[in-house]
Order: C-alpha cells, then structure tokens, then sequence
C-alpha cells in the first residue's frame, strides 16, 4: 500500500513528520508522500523543511518517503509556475488540490493543473469528461480519496476514468493519525467506489510507478 497525499503540522495536519511516517509503516505502507498544503507563499518553506530529512526518516522506518506539496486554492493562472516552482526546490511529487464539492476552490482548477503536468490532480470533484481525457492524454494520475467530504464523488471520478482512461490513484489526504486507513478498509472504499479487484490492483501499480518516478528525479537532480 502506497499513500502519495499526507499532511503534517506543516499545513493543517496533526502529526511531525517523523510521527506521520512512523504511523504509515507500521499501518502496513511501504512509500510516503508528504504533501502539505502550499501556494507560492511557502511553497519553498515547506520542501526546505522536509527535502534534506525525507530519506533519513524513511530509512529509520524501512519506508520510501517522498517530499511533495499539495498546491491549494492556487489561482487557476499560475498553478503551472508554483508546480514549477515546487519542482525547482526539490519537490519529487507535486498534487493539486482539485475542486471537491465540499471545499471553495477556483473553477478552472482541474484544468489548469492537467494542463500544467502536475502528478497528482486530488479529490477532482465532479470533474468534467473533457478534463479526464485530457488528464490521460497528459498523464495526470486522479486521486481517489478515502477522506470524508472528499471521497463523495469518488464514483463519478472511477466512472470517468474508466471510460476515457485515465489512471487513478487511491490516497487517504490523511490529516490526523486516525485517516491513516488500513489496507482493508482501503480496499473496501475503493470497491465502494466502483472499482473492480483488478482496478484497485491496478492503482496500486499507478502509485508505485510515481514512487519511481520520484526516485529516477532525485537520483538526476542529486
């Protein structure tokens, strides 16, 4: 089990990050996103905080942790400079936190993060036809989300993606030590959702690949 979307007390999150990543391991997680919430204010705050002590805090736990953001009520205009900004200093994985039904984000946001080549496009809401075919054309992995209010049209996100393909990935946003779901529950939340057994085992493989994808970026950029 892979959770690419984690907050610490960085954002609005409970834990340390050292707590956080400890809770994921022995729930059972083998790779870690921490991904607290940033717009350009601190954005370079947040990564300079957590890129040098990632790899240590995963070795102690026997976990892969990679350091990321989550964009938040980012205006729709200049998510693809914050993502690079993000990227810039040293962000492996980059989310943008898309327009769920229960939360006041800017229209437009699910687009302009596809269209910037973010990883991650989180909890998208009832996101358009238009916009998934284009997150598959452009490789942009949709988040479904155990996290309650988020996870309300986690159905509308699976039926989409199946129909133009593109690849989902399932994250529990966790905020506190009790989001950190159990596979099992993972499991049963993902099915609730519409997705088959190959589905689910198939997200799985979707996050592993971002998780390699980080690591070929860090090796690169030393």
């Amino acid at each position: 089990m892979i959770d690419l979307h984690t907050h610490t007390f960085f954002s609005d999150g409970e834990l340390v990050p050292a707590e956080l990543v400890r809770r994921a391991a022995v729930a059972g997680y083998s790779a870690i996103a921490i991904t607290d919430h940033a717009d350009k204010t601190n954005t370079k705050w947040l990564l300079d905080n957590i890129v040098d002590v990632v790899d240590e805090i995963g070795v102690a736990n026997s976990i892969r942790v990679l350091a990321g953001v989550e964009l938040t009520h980012v205006p729709p205009a200049a998510i693809a400079d914050v993502a690079q900004l993000a990227r810039d200093n040293g962000a492996e994985i980059v989310l943008v936190h898309g327009e769920s039904i229960v939360d006041p984000v800017r229209p437009g946001t699910n687009m302009a993060a596809i269209k910037a080549g973010i990883d991650i496009l989180a909890h998208p809401g009832l996101i358009t036809a238009e916009e998934v075919a284009l997150a598959a054309e452009f490789g942009v992995y949709l988040e479904v989300t155990t996290r309650k209010g988020n996870s309300l049209t986690n159905g509308h996100v699976v039926k989409l993606a199946q129909k133009y393909g593109a690849k989902l990935v399932i994250n529990n946003d966790a905020h506190a030590p009790t989001d950190i779901l159990d596979p099992e529950m993972v499991h049963k939340i993902a099915l609730g959702a519409g997705m088959t057994e190959e589905q689910f085992l198939q997200a799985q493989k979707n996050s592993a690949a971002l998780v390699a994808k980080a690591k070929v970026y860090a090796d690169k950029n030393g």
